[in-house]
């Protein structure tokens, strides 16, 4: 890749929201490559903090003075036409790029870039697939979409031909990259304030998977209906894995152990290879693994390999991460912000060892909620209580249609009892003075959520100095 095309001077490329997990992951790039870097975000994180140590500038607030001296700006979908920073660079006519188009040249700079996408699960499999290749010491460049303890946050630099990144289908951006292996996990129903119904998202796959070139491969889970029809349409290579049908790489004998963790035994077309063992819950990291199995084993990746870097992985940041436990009462905190998501979230918190299950769900954005609003009416089944708190707008504004009273009387029609609280505040407190020892309180949603949970924990341990933040991500015996 070449950006000294939009570069005066050797001016930076300034990056507006560059406390974001991905926008922060391509700043580290390319200052590893050399090019100055600018940014800006609207608060101090730990992200921005880290930028900073590494020398990069980062402004906090965003002000039409910090793009000055840009040669470059780099913007995202969730930044507003009305930002200051971007109306600036527009009026000075600086080159202005989005945050997928730069990801893509960056993709173009790697023989082999792996693009995982899917409605659901691409933070987790690339993840074990950015572990497994660095254990193979391929030494790749990943970008994840959360942070990842085993290769030290969101982003790991390598100096291989070797590229692993999330591509998400949101406005269709994934259709900027170019793969030569593309993942497809599964086809859902989301980001409805962009598509117009599934047809739509499923055409937008098709297009993606129709960009990998005909030496290249797609991995595809031929137990998703919309992503297996994809496989008769394309011309590459095409992997399918799965546990329901007849695939190449197939997992059969699934068992579950206490903590929800799973065994199963790993066949290829049909011939029984070997038994994976993983320390993260739920059927869907079983066909995550399966993805990243595929993959690796078409980098020639030696299965005693695999099977250690599998099990070596204990989950990313707000997936299905424990929080803590305190007075016999555990925290997990997971980043499911779709019906299927926590559908599946829930599935794996009802294989723990719990008493009852409180699911605390922060709706995400109002043309989710809206759209999937009945969806999500009866996506709670193996709760036995939730609380519904204030949606996170992301980028949209309040429409004044959405109905949260509604939508937790709709829950509990479907047979959980539900109930709608609008501050983080009254949730603790109605959480702390109902729940028991044995208990697991589970917050779900991609907004702050999370904080609901730590602020519990953090008033227990007032009371008693029991707090136990532990590393596995997963509840223990």
């Amino acid at each position: 890749m070449d950006l000294t095309k939009f570069l005066k001077a050797e001016a930076p490329v300034h990056f507006i929201g560059i406390g974001g997990i991905g926008m922060s992951a391509l700043a580290e790039i390319l200052f590893s490559q050399g090019y100055k870097i600018t940014g800006s975000d609207i608060r101090e994180s730990t992200i921005t903090g880290r930028l900073q140590q590494k020398g990069i500038k980062v402004y906090i607030g965003h002000d039409e003075n910090n793009v000055d001296h840009a040669g470059l700006v780099v913007y995202t979908a969730a930044i507003r036409n009305d930002n200051p920073e971007l109306v600036k660079a527009k009026a000075m006519g600086i080159p202005l790029m989005d945050r997928a188009t730069l990801l893509g040249l960056i993709m173009k700079q790697y023989k082999y870039a792996i693009a995982v996408s899917g409605s659901h699960g691409k933070t987790t499999t690339t993840s074990l697939l950015s572990i497994i290749l660095k254990d193979a010491a391929l030494d790749p460049t990943v970008l994840i979409g959360g942070e990842v303890d085993a290769i030290g946050g969101n982003v790991r630099v390598g100096k291989s031909p070797y590229f692993i990144t999330e591509a998400c289908e949101y406005v269709e951006s994934f259709l900027k990259f170019f793969p030569y292996i593309g993942i497809i996990l599964n086809i859902d129903a989301d980001h409805l304030d962009y598509f117009s119904n599934i047809d739509h998202v499923a055409n937008a796959f098709l297009k993606f998977a129709k960009l990998i070139p005909q030496e290249g491969y797609a991995v595809i889970c031929y137990d998703d209906t919309k992503a297996a029809h994809i496989a008769d349409k394309i011309t590459c290579n095409v992997i399918t894995y799965g546990i329901n049908n007849n695939c190449k790489w197939t997992a059969k004998n699934i068992t579950f152990d206490d903590r929800g963790n799973s065994t199963y035994d790993l066949y290829h077309e049909g011939c029984f290879v070997d038994k994976i063992f993983l320390k993260i819950p739920g059927t869907y990291n079983i066909y995550n693994s399966l993805a990243a199995i595929a993959v690796a084993r078409i980098f020639d990746i030696d299965f005693s390999c695999i099977k250690k870097s599998l099990l070596s992985f204990n989950g990313t940041h707000r997936r299905f991460e424990l929080k803590g436990s305190i007075n016999g009462i555990a925290v997990i905190d997971d980043y499911a912000h779709h019906p299927t998501e926590i559908r599946a979230t829930l599935e794996a918190a009802k294989k723990l060892k719990t008493n009852k299950i409180w699911c605390i769900f922060q709706p995400h954005t109002y043309t989710r909620t809206q759209k999937l609003f009945n969806e999500f009416a009866t996506a709670f089944g193996n709760a036995d209580k939730v609380v519904v708190a204030d949606i996170y707008a992301a980028r949209e504004k309040n429409p004044g249609t959405v109905n949260l009273n509604e939508l937790a009387d709709l829950i509990s029609k479907n047979g959980t009892p539900a109930i709608y609280i609008n501050s983080f505040e009254e949730i603790e407190d109605y959480i702390t003075k109902e729940m028991e020892p044995g208990d697991l309180i589970l917050t779900v949603g991609a907004g702050d959520i999370y904080r609901v949970g730590e602020g519990i924990l953090n008033s227990q341990s007032k009371g008693e100095q029991k707090i136990h933040r532990l590393p596995t991500k997963v509840l223990k015996k």
